[in-house]
């Protein structure tokens, strides 16, 4: 039996992952871990195990430990700082007989600030990369990016922070302290045209599995509805990007359709959270991932569904103990 370790259990991505697994007809213990201790987190995992902060000075050795105490075969990071942080010492990690499934640790790198990412765009000549400025003046914005305009942070995925600039009033009440961590670009596309693909990539360039959804995102930034669409479109953006950026394993790369053909949101290295959605119309990239790790085996395309997906809030109960005499 395989020993799955997620981190990050009590957010969408993590528990989500936990979800596509116990889809799979495969043998596996879950375990679960969380700086949470009254989530969700254990309805969806055979073990939960609570962990320090990723930032606290003991939160590798709790990590390293807990992959032996449990035999761990496999650990998928569940967060972004669980991400950068496995991914910054990895070999120590990977010591304890664990495999994890990481990106490229260049991708990760690059990922992790939107400016750079953009840079390294232009370099390339890639077509899919929205113009972004970093000079935070209104007037010099609106001229180059129309209004509104956003402002998005550097760092982080998904669209957590972003603020839509319409006026130069609203503009000036934006915290100064703030501004040298953001960048801004000019609205592409329309919301009703935004895509979040998932590809499952070889490292080399190239990539074996994918899907497309057209997306309607919450007010948190996750994929809110979703809706099964044909993948041909994107993927030519997607082999382009595979050849330039050399992603490994499960990568989401978002688009916004616009006049001037696709353009690029944003790659998350990473499983993301519409996850369990994929899962249910036959993309598991989870188990996936887990099947890599433990075999050295790149997926085939699966047989996708049609379909659509809504997200909505619902209950899960965790009842006491009790005992009947």
């Amino acid at each position: 039996m395989r020993t799955i370790l997620v981190s990050g259990a009590a957010g969408i991505v993590g528990y989500g992952i936990l979800r596509s697994l116990k889809r799979s007809n495969s043998p596996m213990k879950l375990i679960g871990t969380s700086i949470y201790t009254d989530s969700v987190a254990s309805g969806f995992c055979d073990v939960f195990e609570r962990v320090p902060r990723t930032d606290a000075p003991d939160y590798l050795d709790c990590l390293l430990a807990l992959l032996r105490k449990h035999r761990v075969d496999v650990a998928i990071p569940g967060i972004d700082a669980d991400m950068y942080k496995w991914a910054d010492r990895l070999a120590e990690i990977e010591s304890t007989g664990t495999r994890v499934v990481l990106n490229s640790p260049d991708l990760i790198s690059r990922c992790s600030d939107k400016w750079a990412f953009y840079q390294r765009q232009l370099e390339l000549k890639l077509p899919y990369a929205i113009p972004s400025h970093l000079e935070m003046d209104f007037d010099f914005l609106k001229e180059k990016c129309g209004l509104p305009f956003l402002l998005k942070p550097r760092r982080g995925f998904g669209s957590k922070g972003i603020v839509v600039v319409a006026t130069a009033e609203q503009f000036a009440g934006i915290d100064p302290a703030t501004k040298p961590t953001l960048m801004a670009q000019p609205i592409v596309g329309r919301d009703d045209e935004e895509f979040t693909v998932s590809a499952f990539c070889d490292g080399r360039g190239r990539y074996s599995a994918i899907m497309a959804l057209r997306r309607k995102l919450s007010k948190d930034g996750f994929t809110e509805k979703a809706e099964v669409v044909d993948e041909a479109e994107f993927s030519e953006a997607v082999r382009d990007l595979c050849q330039a950026f050399s992603p490994v394993g499960p990568t989401n790369f978002q688009f916004r359709r616009t006049n001037h053909g696709l353009k690029l949101l944003e790659i998350n290295p990473r499983i993301s959270s519409s996850t369990s959605i994929r899962a249910a119309f036959g993309y598991n990239e989870a188990l996936m991932a887990v099947d890599m790790a433990i075999d050295n085996q790149m997926p085939v395309q699966p047989d996708i569904r049609r379909g659509r997906a809504v997200r909505y809030t619902e209950d899960h109960i965790f009842y006491e103990n009790s005992v009947h005499l």
